[in-house]
């Protein structure tokens, strides 16, 4: 990856995202569901022996994930937890509708732009979003621009017939 260089303040200090070179992935979910997308890229995750925070918008979503995350088959299995099963900081995967990382996860899994937290704690972000919500594109593209101009090394990932396709 080329080098990039950052904008300086009137002070001279760097935006902190920009000073930790937090990468952020977007990924814009056109022909599969959450469902169906998350369990993938979790299990990639925990291929690479990293830890992950999924941040849902409500408790709802988390219950809902929970039971997918449970019932998914591929990956065979993903080991993770929620308030609701508590010992958080054992687990690899930790679904969450605050902004709580108990488990010192690096990776932080955004589901619809859920959290407004400051992201300096992650080495990377994937940004997981319905691009058949139009709201939830024009969302997305608002979190881009502000995370592009906060000096974050982004990509952007559309879906092919099979897997994913860096486009951006």
């Amino acid at each position: 990856m080329a080098a990039e260089t950052h904008d300086r303040g009137d002070d001279g200090a760097e935006d902190s995202l920009a000073e930790k070179r937090v990468q952020v992935g977007f990924y814009h979910l056109t022909r599969t569901s959450l469902d169906e997308a998350l369990p993938a890229l979790l299990g990639k995750t925990l291929d690479a022996r990293e830890r992950a925070v999924v941040r849902c918008s409500d408790d709802a979503m988390v219950a809902h994930l929970d039971k997918v995350l449970w019932a998914c088959r591929s990956p065979i299995w993903l080991p993770h937890g929620c308030a609701a099963t508590g010992k958080a900081e054992r687990q690899p995967i930790w679904l969450t509708a605050e902004s709580d990382v108990p488990n010192q996860a690096q990776f932080l899994f955004r589901i619809n732009g859920a959290g407004d937290d400051v992201m300096t704690s992650f080495v990377r972000v994937f940004d997981l979003f319905d691009g058949r919500d139009e709201h939830m594109v024009e969302q997305a593209r608002v979190r881009w621009r502000a995370m592009k101009k906060a000096g974050c090394l982004m990509t952007y990932w559309k879906q092919e017939a099979r897997g994913w396709r860096r486009a951006g």
